[in-house]
């Protein structure tokens, strides 16, 4: 009589995966029915990991998480397209005990998301779409080289002012042809110095170029990939250029993941910190939580806004009555975000002195 052999099937069960992602490891804690399973540590291969589940636990339904950081979405792409549902979580948000801080390591960290991802008090990020992904690290780039042209320029300044020179430009923010070759041309007691300052500005040189490059080249993408609609809509909006508009687009990418204007002035950072214990509640000032490019882009739009657009000229006057400036435009800028949440959801310009 022939000896039947059973075969590992975990059809029906949930198999609940942790990973503590790094560049060159990764550590897997394995969960089910509220029992850790196994925690080890495994070369960073996702098809190592999928063969593996599929090895030891064949036909489970597998639940993956792991922390957002440096390895981006590719990993969750790659479980997804392959049956395994797998969600990115912001570190901050995942419940953490006293004890967990104190005493932290990759595999502390990596049971802490298969406890959590098992206990469903997880949420995932937002997963952007491929392209808009990597439109968004085009523009990034743009944005970095401009910050590189500010700290270049503070240092040609920097260095004339150690030589006692005084800087031809005064308050002007756009340096022109003529106010390099002004700078070219300061003399120097030896040429050495005038070297140092002709290998700045031709630093700035090749800077500028590389942004004027990127610029066209987001704009050819843009109406490449149909966003030029919802970026020349954005573009009508007062204080939003087509920099400013590319870079909302794709900081946010879908407008219509924010239900209300709360959570979109949330995500951004336009809200107080707050700080609440039995009657006593404290409000401070904008959260640290935030994406800072973007409030910076929206904030910089209020203060143009309030001098073009006469229904928001009339509500700044009635804010700075009773608080300051600053304060008062950030009340207008959630009232351009409602705008720009407006314009966005309803593929429509910007109407000047809407009264809300």
């Amino acid at each position: 009589m022939q000896k039947q052999i059973n075969k590992l099937d975990f059809i029906n069960q949930n198999i609940f995966v942790g990973i503590d992602v790094h560049k060159n490891k990764w550590v897997i804690t394995i969960r089910m029915n509220h029992i850790e399973l196994k925690t080890f540590s495994m070369e960073s291969s996702a098809e190592q990991l999928l063969k593996y589940l599929k090895t030891h636990y064949p036909n489970a339904n597998y639940l993956v998480v792991y922390e957002a950081g440096f390895s981006g979405f590719w990993l969750q792409r790659f479980l997804s397209k392959n049956g395994i549902s797998t969600i990115i979580v912001n570190p901050a948000d995942i419940p953490t005990t006293g004890r967990e801080k104190d005493k932290k390591d990759d595999h502390k960290d990596s049971r802490k998301l298969a406890r959590e991802l098992e206990n469903q008090t997880l949420t995932g990020i937002y997963i952007l779409d491929e392209t808009i992904e990597e439109l968004r690290s085009l523009t990034r780039i743009r944005n970095q080289f401009v910050g590189e042209k500010a700290r270049l320029k503070n240092r040609i300044k920097c260095f004339l002012s150690n030589y006692g020179k005084e800087f031809p430009g005064k308050n002007s923010r756009y340096w022109s042809k003529e106010l390099l070759a002004k700078i070219r041309n300061i003399k120097f007691s030896t040429s050495i110095a005038g070297d140092c300052i002709e290998s700045y500005i031709n630093h700035l040189d090749i800077l500028q170029e590389k942004v004027k490059d990127l610029e066209t080249k987001l704009k050819v993408i843009s109406d490449k990939y149909g966003f030029s609609k919802i970026t020349k809509n954005l573009e009508s909006i007062p204080g939003i250029g087509f920099v400013s508009a590319i870079s909302i687009l794709t900081e946010l990418a879908d407008i219509n993941r924010f239900q209300r204007l709360d959570e979109l002035c949330s995500y951004i950072g336009i809200v107080p910190s707050t700080n609440s214990s039995g009657e006593k509640e404290r409000t401070g000032g904008l959260t640290h939580r935030q994406k800072s490019y973007l409030k910076n882009i929206i904030i910089e739009a209020a203060w143009v806004a309030v001098r073009k657009d006469p229904a928001l000229t009339m509500s700044y006057s009635r804010l700075i009555k009773r608080m300051n400036p600053q304060k008062a435009i950030i009340k207008i800028a959630k009232k351009l975000l409602n705008r720009i949440r407006y314009v966005w959801k309803n593929n429509i310009e910007y109407q000047l002195a809407v009264v809300e």
